[in-house]
């Protein structure tokens, strides 16, 4: 087979790829001539050296960012009670649709920026969208009425998604599945970091006192300042794979390669194979990731809702801003947790997401069922109600780890992402004024949605664990087992060197010896 031709060609298993353009080859993986010229495995000491050398230098970048992110995104809600509804003449239902129209345009944006995360290079890509959303939220403070803040609005959803789909393909590239777990939950419960810090923010521009220019519109200036410093540490410091990582040396891009080699996914391939879209689109498992990426997500709307929430339990503003603080140490507590106990105990990610769920349906319980002037108790019910966050953190994870084929990752991802906007689009409309104060429609459809979830959880790990059961059954494939790449010696000579299946840039379902974590 050429460097042209297709691995689904039986007859030829050879390939001959120039060096020079092996790593534009579309069929094999960017990383397949790395991994073709280390002969040797890696001792523990090195694979543990270059895991902590990548930590150091991505992990952080990557927890200031989705801090930054949820942060900026939910600079709407902590607004609501800054002053942003009376100052822009906002009604009930045009509130709901500044939340509404963020993850719209999130929606329609998704897949075109996941093709774009394939087709560019990621930290550059994520750098422009970070930079061009910084400015639509400081825009946010010259917005006098609603067209103005739905149009800017507009774009930090358009923007906002190259992030999590980003993270979630750069997780995969430098990260064994394992390691992705705790990965993706130690950016993610930047969330409740933001939380935190967001509360602060609040109870700060509360205190200042200008004439012309409002406390909501200093927290727009203040985040808004905030991302573009971070556009910029991206544009230089964040990399785009290992394969070029400007931390690593030549050797140790190599190594980093080897490194994932056991995820059977490889780094990364920049075009797009029709074969492996549809394959996605024909995949069940990608329309049940979906299904509960929607469902979970219902409940996100208590992101915009929750200081309206809390302050009609009878607190004050100040009191309200400071007790969303307690939102985040408890999002950071339980993800943590959350991700230890699923790295730790094999093939548990469906179990421990599922049993997360339970205080989330508790706290639904407390709110629809407590007398209203128990008001610390409401709080409980509602602090309560973030715990199940977990299960979407480890769904992202699983969701990489169990999909390979670059184009046919991508597509996944943006799919799962598409369904989250879904559910946060449609939610913001379930809390109406009629519905007041105690919200008893929009909290039983949270519960449907919190008793679905950890189903669905549990029916995705039956389903792999039957096809990885299948699989050990089946007789060795050794379709793939002869492909080659030509690769340059120290000394100038050319020679061929076999390519692992695991760089080929193969779907889970075309690679046989790929099996499902659980």
């Amino acid at each position: 087979m050429s460097a042209k031709g297709s691995f689904a060609d039986s007859d030829e298993k050879k390939a001959h790829v120039n060096v020079h353009v092996a790593v534009a080859d579309e069929d094999v993986d960017t990383a397949a001539k790395l991994a073709a010229g280390l002969d040797q495995d890696l001792t523990p000491e090195e694979f543990d050296r270059i895991r902590r050398k990548i930590d150091w230098h991505i992990l952080p970048l990557m927890c200031i960012l989705y801090w930054i992110q949820f942060m900026d995104k939910t600079t709407l809600g902590s607004s609501a009670i800054l002053g942003i509804r009376e100052a822009t003449h906002l009604t009930t239902n045009q509130y709901n649709w500044l939340g509404t129209i963020f993850y719209l345009s999130y929606l329609v944006f998704e897949y075109p920026q996941n093709l774009a995360l394939q087709r560019f290079p990621v930290g550059k890509w994520m750098s422009i969208n970070i930079f061009t959303w910084g400015i639509a939220l400081c825009a946010h403070a010259a917005c006098k009425n609603f067209g103005g803040l739905f149009a800017v609005r507009l774009i930090l959803g358009m923007c906002e998604g190259s992030i999590t789909a980003g993270f979630m393909i750069v997780s995969s590239m430098f990260y064994t599945r394992n390691e992705q777990t705790l990965r993706v939950g130690y950016w993610f419960l930047m969330n409740g970091t933001a939380q935190i810090i967001s509360g602060f923010l609040s109870f700060g521009t509360l205190h200042i006192k200008t004439s012309g220019f409002e406390p909501w519109q200093w927290l727009m200036i203040i985040t808004g300042i905030l991302t573009l410093i971070t556009s910029v540490l991206y544009w230089f410091l964040f990399p785009d794979s290992p394969t070029n990582a400007w931390f690593l040396t030549p050797v140790e891009r190599a190594m980093a390669v080897k490194r994932i080699q056991e995820n059977q996914t490889g780094v990364e391939n920049k075009h797009f194979k029709t074969e492996q879209f549809y394959e996605a689109l024909r995949d069940p498992k990608t329309w049940l990731f979906a299904l509960f990426s929607a469902l979970d997500n219902v409940p996100n709307s208590l992101t915009n809702q929750r200081s309206i929430i809390v302050s009609s339990f009878g607190f004050s503003k100040l009191q309200t801003t400071l007790l969303g603080c307690v939102d985040g140490v408890i999002e950071i507590v339980t993800i943590y947790s959350g991700v230890q106990i699923a790295a730790r105990l094999t093939n548990s990610r469906a179990y421990v997401g599922a049993i997360y769920f339970i205080p989330n349906l508790l706290g639904v319980l407390l709110i629809n069922f407590l007398p209203w002037d128990n008001k610390v108790g409401l709080l409980f019910g509602q602090w309560l109600t973030g715990v199940g966050t977990t299960g979407f953190v480890l769904s992202l994870s699983w969701l990489s780890s169990v999909t390979s084929g670059h184009t046919k990752r991508v597509t996944v991802n943006a799919i799962m992402l598409i369904a989250y906007c879904v559910g946060n689009a449609s939610a913001p409309f379930m809390w109406q004024a009629k519905y007041r104060p105690r919200n008893h429609v929009p909290w039983i459809i949270i519960g449907i949605c919190y008793l679905i979830c950890p189903l669905l959880l549990l029916l995705i790990r039956a389903l792999l664990a039957r096809e990885n059961k299948k699989r050990d059954a089946e007789p060795a494939d050794d379709t793939y087992d002869d492909v080659y790449i030509e690769v340059v010696l120290p000394d100038g000579s050319r020679t061929e060197r076999r390519v692992d299946k695991a760089f080929l840039d193969l779907t889970d379902i075309q690679n046989r010896d790929f099996r499902y974590v659980l």
